[in-house]
């Protein structure tokens, strides 16, 4: 007997840098674009290369994340730099954000 696993596809995007007042808006525009033209159901935002994120930063996450939310699209995050992820605990968020350690968790998470 064999059985096969379906692994569900998902989109990800992968931000570099500084996430900050300075490039916020253009931050949102392509994350907006990846959750509105994703054909998969899911998104998640890999965050390992990005080094330093500000309230700026984190706004335009939450905004791409209420667009996945109204869409019916899940929305994940992973690879938090310790620098970002104290944003997320100081304000609570990783609390309302699907937060994984990395892509592997994220694809079991929805493959389960």
């Amino acid at each position: 007997m064999s059985s096969t696993k379906l692994c569900t596809q998902f989109t990800t995007f992968r931000p570099e840098g500084f996430l900050s007042a300075a490039n916020a808006s253009e931050f949102l525009e392509r994350l907006t674009v990846e959750v509105r033209s994703s054909v998969d159901s899911a998104l998640l935002v890999n965050m390992e290369a990005v080094e330093f994120m500000d309230s700026a930063g984190l706004m335009a996450l939450i905004k791409a994340f209420r667009l996945a939310e109204s869409l019916g699209r899940r929305f994940g995050i992973c690879s938090l730099a310790p620098s970002v992820r104290i944003m997320f605990e100081l304000t609570q968020l990783d609390k309302a954000f699907e937060i994984f350690e990395d892509r592997a968790d994220f694809q079991a998470a929805i493959d389960n």
